[in-house]
């Protein structure tokens, strides 16, 4: 182009982005699995029942695929070209002569232990398989494939490294763990940010117990810009999932939080910063064992294939206040700065939630997103005055009713138009040469959504002033004759 040379190319904000570093947060992608955690040298990673050290990774792109060697050690896979085999290609018309009695293989469990222990990789083992079995021949085309789709899941162990994002981390969170996160799906996490239009520079409200994935959503997408205060019930917030993220710490200069149970004093006007000054005391320790919990939750249901190691997490986010050299300092000589640092914590945050208060004083949000597993009427109904008209509202449920009842009184209060109620469906289609189809199992529900736009309300109460005020008018009309008819009946007597 010309008159490109005045002004210099734009150059990435982060060259390094799309290589793995000590301490990054990254995916574990096995087929359809997945997995997040963080790159940590000589730490052991349980995925998928097999066991490694991340160390290897360090250096290699994104998207890198992995084969797991003797002593858990990494290996990038080289790429070979897949050559149909002798044994492919020897394929039967169907399936009708061949009887599944268990006594098609001719390695047993034994014959295929010991060769794993003379360290024989997966790809070779599957060879094995094929080669001794007296019905592979027989099968067909689509039959052999999926054989040996099948024992590669079983005997391969490769891994793939990718970058977290909000696809990855809501598909994650929804096949492993899904009551952490509501049960909201991934396409209807999607209609949310869509719907609530979260863009760079807004200023969002939120309020979710779904473990941080819709904040850290609203932060992927607005990219570092704009502020985003989060309503937490307890303690403190949750941001497991958000941690997940691995954003910089630039990204967390707009975030804020403000407990829920202050809202209706802020909404009084009787809201004061001595309020906030009785908090300190023991609100370090209520997000210390909000945090323990939250950690004893993950270690009790997901186990060794957890999907996120979460001390790290609570380690990796400043705000929560969950460092582990925050919870153990008890010897004598260290009491001292740990009453110094829990101090300095409270008033950090004390400051932050003061920040918070006057941000949503102000009254002029660009939208609010309500994902939690409390009742949305009373949330939407005190929330929504912090937000400035004409601006997007989004509530989800993950069932129907509450939010019934949601539209109904938002219909009632006025302020709000474009009140709709919608559910997303969502079907997985395989896409292969000559079966193409739609998957058998498929997904019931993936949650409720509740959306609309605010208005200003001086306007919709004049309106309905003057609806009452013509209302009466007609009423006394009607009721006129009436009163002429008795006047007459007593003038007649």
């Amino acid at each position: 182009m010309e008159g490109s040379g005045d002004q210099p190319s734009p150059q990435p904000a982060h060259p390094g982005d799309h290589r793995i570093r000590d301490g990054d947060y990254v995916v574990l992608k096995r087929e359809d699995v997945f997995k997040a955690v963080q790159v940590q040298r000589r730490k052991k990673v349980t995925f998928e029942k097999q066991w490694f050290y991340l160390d290897n990774v360090i250096g290699h792109s994104y998207g890198t695929t992995f084969e797991v060697t003797s002593g858990g050690s990494l290996q990038p896979k080289k790429k070979k070209k897949e050559e149909p085999t002798s044994e492919t290609k020897e394929a039967g018309i169907d399936n009708r002569n061949i009887i599944d009695d268990g006594k098609s293989q001719k390695l047993t469990q034994d014959d295929i232990k010991a060769l794993k222990d003379k360290g024989i990789k997966g790809e070779e083992i599957v060879q094995q398989l094929i080669e001794n079995s007296t019905t592979f021949r027989d099968k067909t085309e689509f039959a052999q494939d999926k054989y040996i789709k099948k024992k590669k899941k079983k005997y391969e162990a490769i891994i793939t490294i990718v970058k977290p994002s909000t696809r990855i981390l809501s598909i994650m969170y929804y096949a492993r763990e899904p009551g952490k996160i509501n049960h909201m799906r991934y396409d209807t996490l999607a209609q949310m940010l869509t719907l609530g239009n979260i863009r760079a520079g807004n200023k969002m409200i939120v309020m979710e117990t779904c473990a941080g994935l819709v904040l850290g959503a609203m932060m992927e997408r607005m990219g570092g810009f704009g502020s985003i205060i989060q309503l937490y019930p307890g303690g403190g917030p949750v941001r497991a999932a958000t941690a997940c993220f691995g954003f910089p710490k630039s990204f967390l200069s707009g975030l804020y939080e403000f407990p829920l149970n202050k809202v209706d004093s802020l909404l009084n006007g009787t809201f004061s910063a001595e309020m906030l000054s009785s908090e300190p005391k023991d609100s370090a320790s209520v997000e210390e064992s909000n945090g323990a919990l939250e950690e004893k939750q993950t270690s009790e249901q997901e186990n060794e294939d957890s999907m996120a190691e979460a001390p790290e997490e609570q380690e990796h986010m400043e705000i929560v206040s969950q460092d582990p050299e925050y919870k153990e300092p008890k010897e004598k000589g260290s009491k001292k700065d740990y009453i110094q640092e829990k101090q300095r914590r409270q008033e950090e945050q004390r400051k932050r939630h003061l920040e918070a208060a006057a941000l949503l004083s102000e009254r002029n949000a660009d939208g609010l997103i309500v994902a939690s597993r409390f009742h949305p009427t009373p949330l939407l109904l005190s929330l929504l005055d912090f937000v400035a008209p004409s601006r997007p509202f989004v509530a989800y449920c993950q069932y129907k009713e509450p939010l019934l009842e949601c539209y109904t009184k938002l219909r009632e209060r006025g302020g709000v138009i474009n009140l709709r109620l919608s559910e997303t469906w969502l079907r997985n289609y395989q896409v292969l040469p000559d079966r193409s189809h739609p998957k058998l199992l498929m997904s019931g529900g993936g949650g409720y959504l509740l959306s609309g736009f605010t208005v200003a309300m001086d306007t919709l109460k004049a309106d309905t002033s003057l609806k009452s005020n013509v209302s009466t008018l007609e009423s006394c009309k009607t009721e006129e004759p009436a009163a002429k008819k008795q006047k007459c009946s007593g003038s007649d007597s």
